[in-house]
């Protein structure tokens, strides 16, 4: 019987092969949007799902809260609280501190082989642990072993691609390696282990961990083992007995910091709340902005999730539109068979039947076509995910029922509709659609141009605000500014001597250095308040250690006082430059009244005092997604961390090459890097331009889709009408006139879809645009260009079939009249 109904099934579809075309063409496309994301899905859950104790265990975030500020979560704690908590709870088996070398974006890595020259690498992803790290969280080691891997000073712990490139294919353990960091020191450290990248993404994503003894951070963690206060750098992971309710722990923590913070943090004016975010939750959580890697978006995957449902809908819409638009053309199929006895539920078998066939064929495509395209969504989403029959079998049999769903529930309705035909009546051809059954058909076409409208405006809107972001003013110079590093102790000591080779460079407006440039991350904060106020009244202000030409380099302009200058001697620093937010946020009033006025800074039992010298015009040091807040630079005559260099505009490879040749002169041991200031500003909305990337394809998708379906039903419509159109067209009809009268019933369905889609689409992506404190808002001009290009859409789509059909020779159509 099943193989009866595939038979009639594949006859059916080779008699309409049009019509069967559109249908599995759209599936097929619907499918593989759903394969993609569904993967794509699977993969951004799966994070940290390898570590045998990942159910026990939890990494401690901070909560900082200050009367008149907003509350901040960060997954950051102090040096000394992973020891104490170990000591106060029995509950804790095992805990480990991590902390990212923060102030550089690259660790130079080096190996002195014995004979040969040396290697020398600038590496990413680079951490120091505990050597208890390594008994919370799995590793597959393929040199060494985990156990007490980094128990010695001066140790490390490498991935099998760092190995590779360091050694070669000789054996890694027990080689000597040279680390230079900025955050840690420069130290030879011994190789012992070597770990494989597991192919579960992990949200530690590791290059090497450096061990914690050894280093420089050694002696500053020695020096805050009492301070459970300040200094929120290390990230620290609790290992739980299992069994333990991590709610019942989480509520014992206000009384240990009650018991080890509250009179430092009394000082300094702020309170501090502990919990526990349970690991495979880190990925995921919208309680902290930031954390090892950048966590995922809650919001952005329910998009992609909602686009694929949509996308299949829309694909299932076309089936269910032209298979109960054709139904004329089975109607006396229909007949016949209840004549001879068939029953309703056996027609509705039938049907189906057909239905998953033509579902299954356009499942074969979308595997096909999923495994084509799966690099392109790579390169556009940045993962790295992959699909195979051996490893992902049970995804696949999980895809299959997908089709099978999918088939059943496009065929259903036109199952159940051709199944209700009376027979008396379509075998003496009395059969017309019901209004019931058009409704339902111009219904569907409306919800169809209603997702494709949705998805137009969203793809706008995110273009509009990416745009923005990119050529926001930002209240600095961007352009042409070109940031070499200074990674080791050899190149901070020649900055002076380098700088001033560039500067006599034609081709080199102006240098500067500093500890931080705007877009990457800046450690160092602290509360300041001024004169009448106490710490707990503090304003949260980044701090930056710059030289006299940074900010003029950097073109941030001042609005009262003066910037730093060779030509003042004085400026020290006790000296301080502050930007406009923070002369509002200490209450001032105005910048010039700000000018000589003094700024305090209590840390622990001292007092720091600054004279302010300067107020300059509120700039971006963070992304758009953050609001300015007060920030303050100190003068320094070293140690920068970067060389900002402005080329005037002209030969970039010619100033780059000059730059090197000079770099090579002063440091000859240190590999020559660089980088350009906007487009490392522009890398903090790397995920929005995946999204908007992801958004724009798949709305071209839906809207390829949708117009399939009305091409289709265009076509069957001008089929249907071929007769009418020869006699109107010999009754001296222009072609003008019958492409009106076939387009205008569509048209009005598209319109009212626009209207329909613009309040939904507003309040979504208005939604969206509150991720940005920044950000250009919608207004009608969005909704005028999104519904005109549907119309155009529609336009297109159903006028190359009226088109046709009005140019069709009337002779032909009437000839059997």
């Amino acid at each position: 019987m099943i193989k009866n109904y595939f038979k009639i099934g594949w006859r059916n579809m080779m008699k309409n092969k049009f019509f069967s075309f559109i249908n599995i063409f759209g599936l097929s496309v619907g499918l593989a949007c759903c394969i993609l994301i569904a993967l794509y899905l699977n993969y951004e859950t799966s994070y940290d799902s390898q570590h045998k104790n990942a159910p026990n265990i939890y990494q401690v975030v901070t909560a900082f809260i200050q009367s008149g500020s907003k509350r901040m979560a960060l997954p950051n704690t102090p040096a000394p609280m992973a020891a104490a908590l170990k000591r106060e709870y029995p509950e804790i088996v095992e805990t480990a501190r991590l902390l990212s070398l923060f102030t550089e974006d690259k660790t130079i890595v080096q190996y002195n082989p014995a004979q040969g020259e040396r290697r020398s690498f600038l590496e990413q992803r680079g951490f120091l642990a505990d050597n208890s790290f390594f008994k919370i969280f799995t590793y597959q080691f393929t040199e060494g072993s985990p156990v007490n891997a980094l128990a010695n000073p001066r140790t490390v712990v490498i991935s099998q691609q760092l190995a590779n490139k360091l050694f070669g294919s000789q054996p890694a353990l027990n080689k000597v390696i040279h680390v230079n960091s900025n955050t840690n020191g420069e130290q030879d450290y011994t190789v012992t282990g070597v770990f494989e990248a597991g192919k579960t993404p992990s949200h530690i994503d590791a290059n090497f961990f450096l061990s914690v003894n050894g280093g420089n951070m050694e002696g500053f963690i020695k020096r805050q083992q009492n301070d459970f206060a300040s200094n929120n750098l290390f990230f620290t992971y609790l290992l739980l007995k299992p069994g333990t309710d991590a709610a019942k722990l989480q509520a014992k923590l206000p009384a240990f910091i009650n018991k080890y913070a509250s009179k430092d943090l009394k000082n300094i004016g702020f309170r501090k709340e502990q919990s526990l975010l349970a690991l495979r939750d880190i990925h995921l959580t919208s309680e902290v902005d930031s954390n090892v890697t950048p966590p995922a978006s809650k919001t952005y995957l329910y998009v992609l999730f909602s686009i694929a449902v949509f996308t299949l809908i829309i694909a299932c819409i076309n089936f269910m539109n032209l298979s109960t638009a054709r139904s004329s053309k089975r109607s006396s199929e229909v007949g016949v068979r209840k004549v001879l006895g068939a029953e309703k539920s056996t027609l509705i078998k039938q049907f189906l039947g057909e239905s998953i066939l033509m579902t299954l064929i356009a499942f074969v495509f979308a595997i096909a076509l999923t495994l084509i395209l799966l690099p392109l969504f790579n390169q556009v989403s940045g993962r790295a995910i992959t699909l195979s029959f051996s490893r992902d079998l049970v995804m696949f049999f999980e895809f299959l029922l997908m089709a099978l769903i999918t088939g059943i529930l496009a065929g259903s309705y036109p199952a159940f509709y051709l199944s209700s035909f009376n027979p008396v009546k379509v075998l003496k051809g009395k059969l017309t659609n019901s209004l019931a059954v058009v409704a339902v058909r111009k219904g569907l076409v409306v919800f169809q141009f209603i997702i494709s409208v949705v998805l137009i405006v969203a793809s706008v809107v995110i273009a509009r605000q990416m745009n923005y972001m990119r050529t926001a003013d930002l209240g600095f110079a961007k352009d042409q500014q070109i940031i070499v590093p200074l990674r080791t102790g050899a190149a901070k000591a020649a900055y002076t001597a380098l700088k001033t080779v560039l500067e006599e460079n034609s081709s080199i407006a102006s240098i500067g250095g500093s500890a931080y440039y705007p877009g990457i991350f800046n450690p160092s904060d602290n509360l300041v308040y001024k004169d009448g106020q106490t710490s707990a009244e503090g304003r949260r202000t980044r701090m930056n250690f710059v030289d006299d030409n940074f900010l003029q380099t950097l073109n941030i302009r001042p609005v009262a006082g003066r910037l730093f200058s060779p030509e003042f001697h004085s400026d020290t620093n006790n000296n301080i430059i502050i930007n406009e937010k923070a002369v509002q946020e200490y209450g001032f009033g105005t910048a010039q009244n700000a000018i000589n006025k003094k700024l305090y800074n209590k840390y622990q039992d001292n007092t720091s005092t600054f004279t302010i010298i300067g107020v300059v015009k509120d700039f971006h040091y963070e992304d758009l997604h953050l609001p300015v807040t007060p920030y303050g630079f100190f003068l320094n005559t070293s140690g920068f961390n970067y060389m900002v260099i402005h080329a005037k505009p002209g030969n970039m490879a010619a100033v780059l090459k000059t730059i090197e040749t000079s770099w090579k002169k002063y440091d000859t041991s240190d590999p020559f890097d660089y980088s350009f200031l906007d487009e490392d500003f522009n890398k903090n909305y790397k995920a929005d331009t995946r999204l908007a990337a992801i958004v724009s394809y798949f709305t071209v998708v839906a809207i390829v889709i949708s117009c399939l379906g009305l091409f289709g039903l265009a076509a069957f419509s001008a089929e249907q009408r071929t007769k009418e159109i020869g006699v109107r067209k010999v009754l001296g009809a222009s072609v003008k006139t019958i492409v009106s009268l076939l387009s205008i019933d569509f048209l009005k369905l598209i319109v009212a879809s626009i209207v329909v889609a613009s309040p939904i689409a507003w309040w979504l992506m208005n939604k969206w645009l509150q991720g940005f404190s920044y950000r250009r808002e919608i207004d009608w001009t969005i909704f005028a260009l999104t519904g005109g290009i549907a119309i155009l859409i529609g336009l297109i789509t159903i006028c190359s079939q009226a088109l046709k059909a009005a140019l069709a020779n009337p002779v032909k159509s009437l000839r059997s009249e």
